[in-house]
């Protein structure tokens, strides 16, 4: 019965999804725009650092609009704070807010429906410094917290704050706020015995969902085939130079968890309810 309702549901979604028309979604796009601007996310480029690598990048591609389609916008500055996430003895090593890129409007270039593009990469090398972070103190968990200011050529400065006038949706995503977890990737396969616990909160399996786990071109599968729960190890030997751990969604995703534990025992990769598909980034840092 729980199944037959979500399936209901995900049909009328569907349909009701189908009924909006292009005329109302340029009727929304105006009533926004008319605000002030939108400085939409159009992809993620990549969204988290490796501690092991210095020339790591966080990296968006954004989408200026306002009413002279782009023609307002004069800079978008980035500012940055590194946000301690491993606090001991309440000694929290988080960093100021910093002015560390600015993109001028002369940086943009216009992209395929009429608006202005650019992107915005910042490297962890870049983001320590520019925040005044000795990267010494930085260690696996912690992250970087990017703020945007958008200012147009009448004076006009929208940020963080005008994010509650944009339409929502993916499409209208404006938060002019975002933060890129720092982990720990190694750059070689760590090797040894992996342990991988798999969780299903309604009990009856991972419904379709499944872990891959590719060892120098092997691939070998993980799933809970029934039940609440499953675990297994997983032996990655001496020499091996290839090591991917990827997520395949199924139904129901809102029950699936995983846990997946370095050798030396610490985290290495987690997930769920939901874990968002494809290749795993493991953070391993002991």
């Amino acid at each position: 019965m729980r199944k037959l309702s979500t399936y209901i549901l995900l049909a009328i979604g569907f349909v009701s999804a189908v009924s909006c028309t292009e005329e109302k979604i340029v009727d929304q796009v105006q009533k926004t725009v008319e605000r002030g601007l939108v400085l939409r996310t159009v992809a993620n480029l990549s969204t988290t650092y490796n501690l092991l690598d210095p020339s790591s990048t966080f990296g968006v591609t954004l989408e200026a609009q306002d009413e002279e389609n782009g023609g307002l916008l004069s800079e978008v500055r980035v500012y940055a704070q590194f946000v301690d996430n491993t606090v001991e003895d309440d000694n929290d090593l988080s960093s100021d807010e910093a002015l560390v890129s600015t993109i001028s409007a002369s940086t943009f270039t216009e992209g395929p429906f009429g608006f202005p593009r650019a992107d915005l990469v910042v490297t962890l090398s870049e983001a320590l410094t520019g925040t005044g972070t000795d990267a010494g103190i930085v260690d696996g968990g912690d992250a970087i917290s990017f703020r945007l200011e958008a200012q147009l050529t009448d004076g006009r400065v929208f940020t963080n704050r005008a994010a509650g006038t944009v339409a929502n949706g993916s499409f209208f995503s404006s938060p002019f706020a975002y933060s890129a977890g720092i982990n720990c990737i190694p750059v070689t396969p760590v090797t040894g015995d992996y342990q991988l616990n798999l969780t299903d909160l309604y009990g009856d399996g991972w419904d379709g969902a499944f872990i891959t786990v590719t060892i120098d071109g092997t691939d070998t599968q993980y799933t809970i085939a029934a039940g609440s729960a499953a675990a297994f190890t997983i032996s990655v030997p001496d020499g091996t130079t290839e090591l991917v751990f990827a997520y395949t969604p199924g139904a129901f995703e809102e029950e699936h968890v995983f846990e997946l534990l370095a050798p030396s025992g610490e985290t290495a990769a987690a997930g769920g309810p939901g874990p968002t598909p494809g290749e795993i980034v493991l953070n391993i840092c002991s």
